[in-house]
């Protein structure tokens, strides 16, 4: 089976950094791409100006707080397309705020983790998040 690539939407290199070590150390194969910013999010799910369509991601990691376009305008962007619905989205921020939470399901995440302050802890919280999403989780197939 085709492994699908993992697009990480984060704007902190440390917290990027931390998240592709996690699912490196719990063995996650699958290619893991980086949006930087909201904007380039959305041309890496949609592509740009007239190119043809990218393969759709196995997961999204999505970041809140980014530069540009923000993440709920991505996931509500995301879940506005048919083809996007079925893409599993886990929102993985620091915020804890009850509004974002609340707009996060409301616009379609899968999941909603706060990223822990401590460094094993976020470790294993992403561990958990790649071996869940990717291993035990039934996704269709497109």
């Amino acid at each position: 089976m085709h492994k699908r690539h993992i697009l990480l939407v984060e704007d902190d290199p440390d917290h990027e950094a931390l998240t592709v070590r996690a699912l490196k150390k719990a063995r996650v194969l699958n290619e893991i791409l980086v949006a930087r910013d909201g904007a380039q999010a959305l041309d890496m799910l949609f592509g740009r100006n007239g190119s043809p369509e990218p393969p759709l991601p196995a997961l999204v990691l999505l970041d809140l707080k980014l530069p540009k376009v923000d993440g709920l305008e991505v996931l509500q962007r995301m879940r506005a397309d048919p083809r996007m619905r079925v893409v599993p989205v886990v929102v993985l921020t620091s915020s804890d705020d009850e509004s974002d939470i609340a707009s996060s399901y409301k616009l379609g995440a899968n999941s909603y983790v706060c990223k822990p302050v401590d460094f094993s802890q976020f470790m294993e919280a992403t561990r958990q998040l790649g071996m869940y999403w990717l291993a035990l989780n039934e996704a269709p197939q497109n």
